[in-house]
């Protein structure tokens, strides 16, 4: 793999996010753990799957560049292949932060069954700034912290800190700086000495709980992210604004 790391033993799988120095998630990256995930769906006595990065922070999100043109359709399909494949895994799914954590990189980790964060993480879906939106933030936020939060985050695309992202409910555990390794490990320990059988099957119920399926939800969002919002002047315009580096000049149309 060019642009992840990837372990397997003793029921933990492990992808780290290896594309310096921010992470920025771009197709070939995404489909490499795509890949991974593909791979993963199939194993049985997989218990967790953590998601960690080396460089200076999680992830800074998903390439502006592959948002524009001809690019976005595989863009899109790659990325919201991460979170359909994910969905499907039986395993655990853990997310483990620090520094920056935004847009897509923050979708990724959110979208984990669970976060554990240093104190030097920053969570934001800062995507509308730009003229876009984020789609899995948009499917799974309101389900995770609420409807009023997540317009709050999604439509200010203000950046929050550890604390504050735990105080939502967002993520589940804050460690102090230079901590985060050895508690990760002392986090998803308890998970790895139980059953994989059970364990997905007790997810399963839980989603079965919520009667929430992602699928359909997440169709419905593409199909407006395509078919609406990519018409828009200002989605054009906000990308290219950023990519030159310069305040966008919104044509509210």
């Amino acid at each position: 793999m060019k642009h992840i790391e990837v372990q397997i033993e003793e029921g933990l799988g492990t992808i780290t996010l290896n594309r310096p120095p921010v992470n920025v998630l771009n197709i070939e990256m995404m489909n490499e753990i795509n890949e991974t995930l593909k791979d993963w769906t199939e194993k049985r006595d997989l218990k967790v799957v953590l998601f960690n990065a080396n460089g200076k922070c999680f992830s800074a999100g998903v390439d502006v560049a592959e948002h524009i043109g001809d690019l976005v359709p595989k863009m899109i399909e790659s990325f919201h292949g991460m979170f359909r494949l994910m969905d499907q895994l039986g395993a655990v799914t853990v997310a483990s932060v620090y520094g920056s954590c935004l847009g897509g990189g923050c979708e990724l980790a959110v979208f984990c069954d669970l976060v554990i964060a240093d104190d030097t993480a920053k969570f934001g879906q800062p995507e509308i700034q730009v003229g876009v939106l984020p789609p899995i933030a948009a499917q799974i936020m309101p389900r995770i912290i609420g409807r009023k939060a997540a317009m709050d985050l999604i439509l200010s695309g203000r950046i929050v800190s550890a604390q504050e992202s735990m105080g939502m409910g967002l993520i589940n555990k804050v460690v102090a700086k230079g901590d985060l390794s050895r508690e990760t490990d002392e986090f998803i320990e308890p998970y790895l000495s139980l059953s994989a059988e059970v364990i997905s099957i007790t997810k399963k119920t839980i989603k079965a709980g919520l009667r929430d399926d992602f699928e359909p939800s997440l169709k419905v969002i593409e199909e407006i992210y395509f078919n609406e919002l990519m018409r828009t002047t200002d989605a054009q315009e906000g990308l290219k604004a950023f990519l030159e580096k310069r305040t966008p000049e919104w044509k509210n149309c």
